[in-house]
């Protein structure tokens, strides 16, 4: 199931407006990523503070939950609308005040420096279009088809993972 910003769906309403980085703890911060897929690319680009190839992502704000995080990130980072691709089951009810929030494709944790980590809720989606406009001049960022994931030779492992399963549940 797909899920997009579009409020005329009557899914969620996401704001993007600029708020300071939610730094939850000192030890621990919850993040939205999400590879981007457009005609079986999938979306990597350089992360300008670690200098690793990595998804779109960024921290979960205390206004917001992670679907409207990643949603946010994308449009911040590189100027890009998104439609969430959700593989979990979905209730066909819901009380009033509960809402579905979409099934990260996966998560994960994981150590930024030697005391303070992020949890990682990692989101597959699709854009309507590859034109970025990125957040900063002079980002890097690259569509690649599969065989360019696999043999990409600055990509961690579990990057390649996250990317090729992106491409493998998204393709068109």
């Amino acid at each position: 199931m797909l899920y997009s910003t579009d409020t005329s769906l009557n899914k969620f309403h996401v704001r993007y407006t600029s708020v300071t980085m939610a730094h939850i703890h000192e030890l621990i911060d919850w993040t939205a990523g999400v590879y981007i897929v457009h005609n079986n690319k999938v979306l990597i680009r350089l992360h300008e503070k670690y200098n690793i190839w990595i998804h779109v992502g960024g921290h979960v704000e205390l206004d917001e939950d992670p679907v409207q995080a990643a949603i946010r990130e994308c449009k911040e980072e590189v100027g890009l609308d998104i439609i969430i691709y959700d593989a979990g089951p979905i209730p066909s009810e819901l009380t009033t005040g509960n809402r579905h929030l979409i099934t990260p494709a996966h998560m994960n944790i994981h150590y930024v420096n030697d005391t303070h980590q992020h949890c990682d809720l990692l989101y597959y989606a699709t854009s309507e279009t590859d034109v970025i406009i990125p957040e900063n001049p002079g980002e890097q960022s690259v569509w690649l088809t599969k065989e360019e994931v696999e043999k990409h030779p600055d990509m961690e492992p579990q990057i390649k993972f996250y990317a090729l399963g992106a491409l493998e549940a998204l393709q068109t």
